[in-house]
């Protein structure tokens, strides 16, 4: 018997739900809890953290998992190093689905850059008007800069004050459009970008945008994880829980 514990987030990982369910498997799929209105997914569902490493370890043996997959976020550090470093305790076998970066174009005005902190150190020290296509995480990396203007992309409708002096925030599920991320570029009237590469199409948009409208982008590299094994579709997730040879659980 196999059991696959599928950690979500994207909309890779939701693909890869379905599959699943279609075929019958026995699998459950976790959300962090990030979002306020997750998708629903026909698998059954947990939201919520695990408790680090030895919560993640305990969530294996107890459920009866046999092999794990790790569909979430690029950035979703956290929970990728504690998704390896469980599946090596408890020898279970572990996959990565992730997709491949963005590549910049001739045209594009890309900085690179290791972390948002040092993106926050880059910006103009003139006021500028802001882009922050990074989430609600981690906006106060950008608190260090009060002097600029910040527009924010929010999934959900934030609760309390926004870390930032200055600050709209744009609730708005993608994926995005050109047409729209254009219009939104000028109407804000916005000097620079900042998000991270999660790469994908849904959210590519506003870099054509961008390029369009000749706007420098401050490109967030993803963070290192330990080594794993990764591939790029579902479909060959999919050949991979098909051949992948589980060991008795919790061993």
């Amino acid at each position: 018997m196999t059991r696959t514990l599928l950690l979500g987030g994207t909309s890779e990982a939701s693909r890869l739900a379905e599959a699943l369910a279609a075929r019958g498997a026995d699998a459950v799929f976790s959300y962090a809890g990030r979002v306020a209105t997750p998708a629903p997914q026909p698998l059954p569902t947990r939201i919520g953290g695990f408790g680090g490493v030895e919560g993640l370890v305990d969530y294996i043996r107890r459920e009866g998992i046999t092999r794990i997959v790790d569909a979430t976020h690029p950035f979703a550090a956290s929970i990728s190093r504690n998704a390896i470093a469980a599946a090596a305790l408890t020898h279970t076998p572990l996959i990565g689905l992730e997709r491949a970066p963005w590549v910049p174009e001739p045209a594009d005005l890309w900085l690179s850059m290791p972390d948002l902190a040092a993106a926050a150190a880059y910006l103009p020290q003139a006021s500028q008007r802001v882009f922050l296509a990074i989430g609600r995480q981690h906006l106060d990396a950008f608190a260090v800069a009060p002097q600029h203007s910040y527009l924010l992309r929010l999934v959900d409708p934030p609760e309390g004050p926004l870390p930032l002096a200055t600050a709209e925030a744009v609730i708005a599920r993608g994926p995005f459009t050109l047409e729209g991320d254009r219009d939104l570029l000028i109407r804000h009237r916005i000097d620079w970008i900042v998000t991270k590469n999660s790469g994908g199409e849904g959210a590519r948009a506003k870099l054509m945008a961008a390029r369009e409208l000749r706007l420098p982008v401050l490109m967030v590299q993803r963070p290192e994880l330990p080594p794993r094994k990764v591939l790029g579709s579902v479909r060959e997730v999919l050949d991979w829980l098909d051949h992948s040879a589980p060991l008795t659980p919790g061993t």
